[in-house]
């Protein structure tokens, strides 16, 4: 059987991992991996970390090297090379060498274009100012780097809340600027529903990071003394030294276009569980394609360096014969911030309300490891599901140690398509300064599992805030101690019997009203439910108690 000659188009995860994948599965085909800069393989994520100061060796930085390929795998790395065009009748591609203009023609078997996805520049008055800077490869990292050298900047500006504008944040402000952080939206963190992002406000504000979100950017302006202002549509005005446009990333596809091959709505290149584009004989993975979302079924973008690595090993396999499929994207992620941990996985309240997808969710307050062991912390966690089956939709949580090792456990069994059920009887890791007997996976399941089995129902403070403005409020109950109202705050016009006193009290409760019960995260309200319900009253859980009602910024 003859060798296939094998094209691969772009490196770091997708088509870096695609070409190390398809050496191992076949000694003979004939690889050769294009990329037009420089570094073939390099830690994209570990960019903001390096200039930070918290990774200190750059080479750290540099993965694989082009020698590093040829010698291991026997892949031919062109650094340097731009592919200008595709023949798809003559299955050749036009190649731009950028650094001597040299252009060549080069056939294929097989083409596998993993382009990524490039920073969005909006159409900003001043965007390509000196000090105005995008994070995508090493190349901007080290004019960055060497801009942070020289000028030793005190003010900085970081436009665009998501993943890399919050990590740049931090490791500006790990250098000693003084960082500003201007977001377009409602919210930072968009892959996350906004009453999560208390925590990570709090932690902003704690750290002097000025935050404004409703808030875009109009136009930068040079100042004196090399300085850049930021002007906001608002006439905001924002000195900085440094400016880092972090907005969003598009996928790369003008390649693919010129090419005729199917683009997506969304803008990506179109392909199937097999990563084959609308041509048989070219796959692309990463950044650039549309993928399914697990969850809701829908197309969407998703530029996360895991699904492109494993769209890269499945490339790979399709490509020898395999019947590899990807099965689509969970968008499973996380971001640290000044010692703070948002993670999700799945859908969120958002996408599943714009899509019209019935849903239920619960929210749970519970401490990473067993509370009696030094160090424990909370974890705030939201968990959404369907309200038939209990079947996992997603999951969000936010805190100090352990969020990620439960969003990763979630999101297991949420490609299994598990249900709370499942996270009931999740057998985890215990030992005391790891998790608790109940770990919160567990916790999550137990009240969904409670609400689905009719053991409680389960109101929430947005239904509150509703009934509230429409002046049909029913009858709320606060359980917790005195002492613990008096030291945290009270839900407006709430009657207040602590939960050791309710049996006794119970002839100042209304038969004849809704009673709606909270305490401080929801465990001691649904205590209350269970003996009110069960005595005749019409009773319903607010989820995740007052700490949910501040979090909703409702004090």
């Amino acid at each position: 059987m003859a060798s296939k000659k094998v094209l691969i188009v772009g490196g770091v995860a997708g088509g870096a991992s695609c070409a190390a994948r398809l050496r191992r599965m076949d000694e003979h085909a004939e690889i050769f991996l294009y990329e037009r800069s420089g570094y073939v393989s390099f830690a994209n994520c570990g960019l903001p970390y390096y200039l930070g100061g918290v990774i200190t060796n750059r080479q750290q930085l540099l993965v694989a090297a082009p020698e590093r390929f040829r010698d291991l795998f026997k892949v031919e790395v062109r650094a340097h090379r731009e592919i200008a065009s595709i023949d798809r009748n003559a299955k050749t591609v036009e190649v731009h060498n950028v650094v001597s203009g040299e252009r060549s023609t080069e056939s294929y078997d097989v083409l596998v274009l993993a382009p990524g996805a490039a920073p969005i520049r909006p159409p900003i008055e001043g965007i390509d100012l000196p000090g105005v800077f995008c994070l995508r490869n090493m190349e901007d990292t080290d004019r960055i780097f060497a801009w942070l050298a020289d000028k030793e900047p005190e003010k900085g500006v970081v436009i665009g809340a998501g993943y890399v504008g919050l990590e740049m944040v931090e490791n500006l402000a790990a250098r000693g600027i003084d960082v500003a952080l201007i977001e377009k939206a409602s919210q930072a963190m968009g892959p996350m529903d906004p009453e999560m992002l208390a925590p990570l406000y709090e932690t902003l504000e704690q750290e002097s990071v000025e935050l404004k979100l409703n808030c875009g950017v109009a136009r930068i302006e040079e100042g004196r003394e090399g300085m850049l202002h930021v002007i906001d549509e608002h006439s905001g005005v924002y000195q900085a030294d440094i400016v880092i446009l972090a907005v969003g990333v598009k996928p790369e596809v003008d390649l693919a276009r010129s090419a005729g091959l199917e683009i997506g709505p969304l803008g990506g290149i179109r392909v199937d569980e097999q990563m084959r584009t609308s041509d048989p004989n070219i796959l692309a993975v990463g950044d650039a394609i549309e993928v399914r979302d697990f969850v809701t079924g829908q197309w969407s973008l998703v530029p996360l360096a895991g699904p492109a690595s494993r769209q890269g090993r499945i490339a790979a396999d399709v490509i020898c014969g395999r019947e590899a499929r990807f099965r689509g994207t969970q968008g499973t992620a996380v971001v640290g911030l000044f010692g703070l941990t948002l993670a999700t996985t799945g859908a969120n309240e958002k996408r599943l309300k714009a899509g019209g997808r019935p849903y239920k969710k619960v929210y749970t307050y519970t401490m990473n490891h067993a509370g009696y062991y030094p160090g424990a912390s909370p974890i705030a966690m939201k968990l959404l599901y369907e309200p038939e089956s209990g079947r996992l939709l997603g999951a969000q949580a936010v805190g100090q140690d352990g969020v990620e090792k439960r969003i990763d456990v979630i999101a297991m069994a949420l490609q299994k398509e598990a249900t709370v059920y499942d996270l009931e009887e999740a057998e985890l890791c215990y030992a005391p300064q790891f998790g608790s007997v109940k770990d919160p996976v567990n916790i999550a399941g137990f009240v969904a599992g409670n609400a689905l089995r009719g053991d409680v129902e389960v109101v929430h403070w947005d239904d509150w805030q509703v009934r509230r403005e429409r002046g049909d409020l029913p009858f709320v109950l606060d359980v917790r101690p005195h002492d613990a109202i008096a030291s945290s705050g009270e839900v407006p016009d709430a009657a207040k019997i602590p939960l050791g006193e309710l049996r006794t009290r119970m002839d100042e409760l209304p038969k004849d009203r809704e009673i709606w019960v909270h305490c401080g995260v929801g465990l001691t309200s649904y205590i209350a439910c269970r003996i009110l319900s069960q005595r005749g009253f019409q009773v319903a859980n607010l989820a995740g108690g007052f700490t949910w009602f501040k979090m909703c910024g409702l004090t």
